[in-house]
């Protein structure tokens, strides 16, 4: 484990219950892994009437790259931090993250890069099974 969720916390725009990542398990310039456990937190804030949904795996993943996009800025001076402007080609295995057994797993992988911005691909797991996929544009500010 290279980074836990109160050093996470300072690479993103995230804080308290709102950071969803618990650790960085693996890094480098292409792609990022992290682990979380607050799927399963009866006070995750994106929880409604009790249920985490698995649409709500796009934020771990938009947490994932924003980590990842802190670290490479970091190695990278006078990269631009950004937002999330799309998601495409979102598949859903399952109906509620908070039902996926163990911690789960948030990969990101930038597929391409450019002043303005960055495309991911990002999958989620629990075990050995994928809840959800997607591709996601990211936008730099400014």
């Amino acid at each position: 484990m290279l980074m836990l969720k109160a050093e996470i916390g300072r690479h993103i725009p995230h804080s308290g219950r709102m950071c969803l990542l618990d650790e960085l398990l693996e890094w480098d310039p292409e792609r990022i892994v992290c682990a979380a456990h607050s799927h399963h937190a009866p006070d995750n804030p994106l929880r409604r009437d009790g249920r985490l949904r698995a649409v709500c795996g796009i934020e771990y993943a938009a947490q994932a790259m924003a980590l990842h996009g802190s670290l490479a800025a970091a190695a990278k001076p006078g990269m631009r931090t950004g937002y999330l402007a799309s998601v495409r080609d979102l598949v859903c295995r399952v109906a509620f993250l908070d039902e996926a057994p163990g911690r789960l797993r948030i990969c990101a992988q930038r597929l391409a890069a450019q002043e303005a911005g960055a495309l991911y691909a990002f999958q989620i797991w629990a075990e050995d099974q994928e809840l959800l996929r997607g591709r996601a544009a990211v936008v730099r500010n400014g």
